[in-house]
């Protein structure tokens, strides 16, 4: 069976027809679209759809917004889709919208062991609960709970959810984005934008001064690739102190989503940073902060963490739940 599925983020639309059989699934052609150069979800379905010169009968697509009834609003997209007006702008009937890391959970059922690169081996428990998260343009976040006979991905947008500090340096972090935000989620520091908080911060804290190339580069590039890579590269020190910071406060957050629905099958980390980053994750500060739970600690520290590196996940999981619609 051939299906349509999408990946849609605040920077990069993913659409590709895919192949499924009974236990895979296989992407077929693929585009990939920047957002914002579209007023809606509609005009690059059809876009695409005239590029391959053919029209699936049945399409999901993987959004990054919450999906409220039949209808989402992106929060970092100026768009709104209506899941009945979308299906009739693409002549698709047969098609449904799904919060785009559900659409990673219905994917992670798909993946082999060379699509993940492991933090934590830990112990998991059979058919356990499994939370997901990751940092990419936003903050996205969902969980798996067994159903009989397979997983069913619930969404979250905890996301949204108030950032809590820990300790003095983080506590200046959330006052100084307090002051320029109001309510201080842990988007504003887990996402591409958010590395640039952090590193805004430092710098306003006087820790360091800013390398003059540093903001050049910072000006005609993408920020938050400028100071991944010079963290990566230890040629900066306020960058490097940044992504340290990110790495804690990612694990922080890791291990409250792990406690919350109690993920005895496992931690996945998604979205475009994490993949970027599997030797810093696993360097320390990280898989500390996860670990980090008081008296639950040793729960934590049975629990496997992995990072997935597949970038096709999320277009896979949005292509099985079309294809559980024949």
């Amino acid at each position: 069976m051939i299906v349509l599925a999408g990946d849609v983020g605040g920077t990069n639309a993913r659409i590709a027809t895919v192949e499924l059989n009974r236990a895979s699934a296989r992407v077929v052609r693929e585009s990939i679209f920047r957002s914002r150069d579209y007023p809606g979800l509609g005009p690059i379905v059809r876009r695409f759809c005239e590029d391959i010169a053919s029209r699936p009968d049945r399409a999901c697509f993987g959004v990054a917004c919450p999906i409220v009834g039949d209808t989402c609003t992106a929060p970092n997209l100026p768009w709104t889709i209506n899941v009945r007006r979308l299906a009739a702008e693409i002549e698709i009937p047969a098609t449904t919208i799904i919060n785009d890391f559900v659409a990673v959970g219905y994917g992670i059922e798909l993946l082999g062991p060379s699509d993940l690169a492991t933090l934590q081996e830990g112990t998991p428990i059979q058919h356990g609960s499994i939370a997901l998260i990751g940092a990419g343009t936003g903050l996205g976040q969902a969980f798996l709970l067994w159903d009989g006979d397979h997983y069913r991905v619930l969404p979250s947008e905890g996301g949204h959810a108030d950032f809590a500090s820990g300790g003095a340096l983080q506590a200046g972090l959330l006052e100084f984005l307090s002051q320029q935000f109001g309510h201080v989620s842990w988007e504003r520091l887990l996402s591409g934008p958010g590395l640039v908080n952090i590193y805004r911060y430092l710098l306003a804290s006087a820790m360091t001064p800013e390398h003059a190339a540093i903001h050049a580069e910072l000006e005609r590039e993408d920020p938050p690739a400028v100071i991944v890579r010079h963290a990566l590269d230890k040629t900066d020190c306020v960058s490097d102190r940044a992504l340290d910071l990110f790495c804690a406060i990612y694990g922080a957050q890791a291990g409250n989503l792990a406690l919350t629905v109690v993920a005895t099958g496992g931690v996945y980390l998604a979205g475009g940073i994490a993949p970027r980053l599997v030797d810093r994750l696993r360097s320390g500060l990280f898989m500390a902060a996860f670990r980090d739970k008081g008296r639950m600690s040793e729960v934590l520290s049975r629990i496997p963490v992995h990072v997935v590196t597949n970038p096709s996940v999320g277009l896979l999981g949005a292509a099985a739940v079309a294809g559980r619609m024949a």
